[in-house]
């Protein structure tokens, strides 16, 4: 056929699949339709009568308040812990290792399950998200319907991102936070190609989201004013701030469900528990129930006191703790919204007390303090950004939300290192690095890619046979034995260069110890490649000894760091090599 017949060819598979993408874009918009719609129904038939969540709670007697989020937790833990135990917490955790190491497979029965659970969970009020799950929802839409048709791993990969990322545009009615959503936090790297089918999908599905619930945002923002460019000095306090806070509200997450654990109780019930404690809270601060936009919206109005938000900065950050931590399936996002108003208008509160004269609205503050908590929660400050942006569509708000999510960015990463979401991987041994799990190294040995015909020197070798020994061998470097066979020592080229500045004085005099180094980082042949790796990237060296795990001193081999990346490719790329393309 000839290049044209070629260049037609993949322009009509280009075509395919754009259309395949909004077809994603569509199911996904309504899977969060189905979703919400769930959420009221169990809202209505669990509390009292109200417009809203907050006059539901208001009109409902105490008992409810405890006896509601047991019961919720009582119906979803046995769904949770028997039928889908993916759909517990967030949601994202589990979308990235599927897109890492599952060949971006998800079980059909997720998407159900997870909206049915959660939204159960969220209606008897459950004090987590629901941006999560929808991603979940949207990424096991695109990645059955992906499975469906038998798409290969990349094409596959690239769906699971596509329904993420309509989950996301649809919740906000925000496409850009849709894509940079799926780009920044799912995938990590993509080819630049592909994007334009993440921003299809977002954009269908937050048109979608406006004919289903009207031309409006999520949360109510007002108009945003910097007043002066000194006032970026605040923001720059608040973004501090709120990445101790993201810290803080990570690490009691986790502390939580690492309490929970230890419970010597059934799996199942652990999340009617979490309800019971997350009821006696309400009994105090009912307001800590549910996704939480009704306080982000006080707060957004500048109707949110000073003792109101403290309150609900702490209450809400254990509230949240106790719901995820519990086992239960809910997400981090909206939480970290509502912490990040609640901290903003503290702040915003304190510099009026301050600088009366310039009345600063602490609603500003809220907004740009919502970004910063996500930022520091999600390690997304660029999702963040432009999350918050596309709620005001105030270019203003830009520079302002800059300076406070990534100085909350650079706070965890210096003082903490990992996001909510990656916190999670790792507690399942699961260590994800640019949307590749380093895990797999996990499951392959240095025994079994260790060289064992390796270049060896005594440690009395002088000088002249050790230069002798260098030019004649193809390998840089050497271990050293002395006359036991035992390690003392690892010998490099880098090594030698004082001693040949002066070669003819010094080769009958200098042996292989004088100039070895002696203090050798070592590696058993029962460990794993990735301690070889972490072994690598911290010593920045080239090659490890191999020694016998019943005798340290004994070398078996040695292991290249070239080697071990070679594996580590071969493992990652084994499955795009096996599976079948899109026909």
């Amino acid at each position: 056929m000839g290049p044209f017949g070629d260049l037609k060819r993949e322009r009509l598979h280009n075509l395919y699949f754009l259309a395949f993408s909004a077809v994603i874009g569509i199911l996904a918009a309504t899977g969060a339709l189905f979703f919400r719609t769930l959420i009221e129904i169990f809202q209505n038939l669990f509390w009292a009568s109200g417009t809203t969540f907050v006059e539901k709670l208001i009109h409902s007697p105490w008992w409810l308040k405890v006896l509601v989020p047991v019961s919720g937790g009582l119906v979803a833990g046995p769904i949770i812990t028997f039928l889908v135990p993916e759909a517990k917490g967030p949601g994202v955790p589990e979308v990235i290792v599927s897109v890492a190491s599952r060949q971006s497979t998800i079980r059909h029965r997720v998407t159900f399950l997870k909206a049915l659970v959660t939204s159960l969970l969220i209606g008897s009020g459950a004090s987590v998200g629901r941006e999560g799950p929808i991603v979940q929802i949207g990424a096991s839409v695109g990645s059955s319907l992906a499975q469906v048709f038998r798409l290969n791993p990349d094409l596959r990969r690239l769906c699971l991102a596509s329904g993420a990322a309509a989950g996301i545009a649809a919740t906000f009615n925000a496409p850009i936070a849709g894509t940079l959503f799926a780009v920044e936090i799912i995938l990590l790297d993509i080819e630049i190609v592909y994007i334009s089918h993440i921003i299809l999908s977002s954009v269908i599905a937050s048109m979608l989201s406006r004919i289903f619930w009207g031309e409006f945002p999520a949360l109510k923002a007002g108009a945003f004013q910097l007043i002066h460019y000194w006032e970026l000095n605040v923001y720059l306090m608040l973004g501090l701030l709120a990445g101790f806070v993201a810290i803080g509200f990570v690490r009691l997450i986790y502390t939580t469900d690492s309490l929970f654990r230890r419970l010597h109780i059934p799996e199942w019930t652990k999340p009617a528990l979490g309800g019971l404690l997350l009821g006696m809270i309400a009994l105090k601060v009912p307001y800590v129930l549910g996704v939480g936009y009704e306080t982000v919206n006080s707060a957004l109005a500048d109707s949110l006191g000073l003792r109101m938000a403290v309150l609900l900065l702490f209450a809400k950050i254990l509230a949240t703790s106790l719901s995820i931590g519990s086992g239960m399936s809910g997400g981090i996002f909206a939480p970290s919204l509502v912490l990040g108003a609640t901290l903003g208008t503290l702040v915003g509160l304190a510099a009026g007390q301050l600088l009366p004269g310039l009345a600063l609205s602490p609603s500003n503050y809220a907004l740009a303090g919502m970004g910063a908590v996500v930022a520091g929660t999600t390690l997304a400050p660029m999702t963040a950004i432009l999350t918050v942006f596309e709620l005001t569509y105030n270019y203003q708000i830009i520079l302002p939300l800059m300076v406070a999510c990534i100085t909350s960015t650079i706070i965890v990463r210096v003082f903490f290192g990992y996001s909510a979401y990656e916190m999670k991987l790792l507690k399942q041994g699961i260590n994800i690095v640019r949307g590749h799990d380093v895990g797999i190294l996990r499951k392959l040995l240095a025994r079994d890619f260790m060289i064992k015909e390796f270049e060896m020197l005594h440690d009395r070798s002088p000088l002249a046979t050790i230069v002798d020994r260098v030019i004649q061998s193809p390998y840089p470097h050497f271990v050293v034995l002395n006359q036991k066979k035992e390690l003392v020592g690892v010998l490099c080229l880098r090594d030698l260069k004082a001693s040949l500045v002066n070669f003819e004085d010094l080769k009958g005099t200098v042996i292989a110890a004088d100039v070895m180094t002696k203090e050798v980082i070592t590696l058993s042949a029962e460990d794993n490649l990735e301690d070889a790796l972490h072994l690598f990237e911290k010593y920045r060296i080239s090659f490890l000894p191999i020694t016998d795990p019943d005798n340290p001193e004994n070398v078996l081999g040695i292991l290249k760091k070239d080697d071990l990346l070679q594996a580590y490719k071969e493992r990652v790329l084994k499955d795009r090599v096996l599976s079948p393309s899109l026909k």
